[in-house]
């Protein structure tokens, strides 16, 4: 039986720490790419030389050309700017629309059967574009957010209530900026919904409404206090769970960008709802009833979603007007021939052996 292929496109700190999981967990081979030579070669030896101390087998190679992903199952898109501190997510859309352009083509070009797994931000457009950049079904093609989101927020709420993270579920809806829609009716600890917590005088509505807050927010925290970069552990487990998913056909029930098509009232569309993530890709949209509350919010959202796209498309079409104008190289003009006929030279005294023409 083939061994999967799972192709990491970025080697930064969330590549490294993706093959690693997928040794760990034992989901099939790792082709690690990145531009720079060197990175995604060293940084597969180190894992692969970890293989043993864990008891892995996956093979791990390095690489800097697109044909390495060639045929992989299972494509997670890293590649880009990450933030930094005092960056949002939307400065960081002229850098990274043209890194998701060519690593589009590259997949479309190479692993056109992929399921492919985009993390770049700003992640709501970044998808979008890799999405068209490659051709391949939208349920192929997903963001990684809601995943992350939904575990920094039963995160926070298991820290409230001191339980365990295994018994707290809840789900983050939208897109993965300041206006993600933190789920607090569907937040459950041990199947008690987090409503019937506070009237249980478990916590109380304010506390729970800073949590969502900080989820919200959660990522620039991590910004904030690492001042050298952004989150990477978190990241790469999310998008490792989603990935196992669809390689196993587990069918989890997982809140991920994913395009719409009328559901929840959006239409031609990237945004954050849960799916379930099987075989085939998206499998299903889960569309749950939102009050007007929550529905007020969802829209909120997804007028950011549109506004990031809407600036992701003039970008991009300022770029293709501007490649247009650029001048063409022009070839440099043939030398004209010298009308004089060169002078002659006298034949030599003796016949020189001839000297082996030169390669061309």
């Amino acid at each position: 039986m083939a061994r999967n292929k799972i192709a990491l496109i970025g080697a930064g700190n969330i590549g490294g720490t993706l093959a690693h999981l997928v040794g760990l967990k034992e989901l099939g081979d790792v082709v690690l790419f990145d531009i720079v030579d060197g990175i995604p070669q060293g940084k597969a030896l180190d894992i692969a030389e970890s293989g043993p101390v864990e008891g892995f087998d996956s093979n791990m190679k390095g690489a800097n050309s697109y044909a390495a992903i060639r045929g992989a199952d299972v494509c997670i898109v890293t590649a880009g700017v990450a933030r930094k501190p005092g960056m949002s997510r939307d400065d960081l859309i002229g850098i990274n629309t043209s890194v998701m352009q060519s690593v589009g083509a590259g997949i479309k070009k190479y692993a056109p059967n992929a399921f492919v797994i985009c993390i770049t931000n700003p992640l709501d457009a970044m998808v979008q574009v890799l999405r068209d950049a490659s051709g391949l079904p939208h349920r192929k093609v997903v963001g990684m957010a809601g995943v992350l989101d939904s575990a920094r927020f039963r995160t926070f709420l298991a820290e409230e209530f001191k339980v365990s993270v295994e018994d707290v579920t809840a789900f983050v809806l939208g897109g993965h900026g300041d206006t993600m829609v933190p789920s607090v009716r569907y937040s459950t600890v041990a199947g008690i919904p987090v409503p019937d917590l506070i009237k249980m005088k478990w916590t109380t509505q304010e506390k729970i409404d800073a949590i969502v807050q900080r989820t919200r927010m959660g990522g620039g925290e991590i910004v904030a206090l690492l001042k050298t970069g952004s989150a990477f552990y978190a990241p790469a487990s999310s998008a490792i769970q989603m990935a196992e998913s669809y390689l196993k056909d587990k069918k989890r029930v997982l809140p991920c960008a994913a395009y719409l098509s009328g559901e929840y009232g959006v239409k031609g569309m990237y945004v954050g709802v849960p799916t379930v993530i099987g075989a085939r890709g998206v499998e299903r949209i889960v569309e749950i009833q939102l009050d007007a509350d929550e529905k007020a919010m969802f829209k909120q959202s997804v007028a950011a979603v549109k506004g990031l796209v809407t600036v992701t498309q003039r970008l991009m079409k300022k770029a293709a007007a501007a490649a247009k104008k650029a001048p063409a190289k022009k070839k440099p003009a043939a030398k004209k021939a010298s009308a004089k006929k060169p002078a002659t030279r006298k034949a030599p005294a003796k016949k020189a052996a001839a000297k082996p023409a030169a390669k061309q």
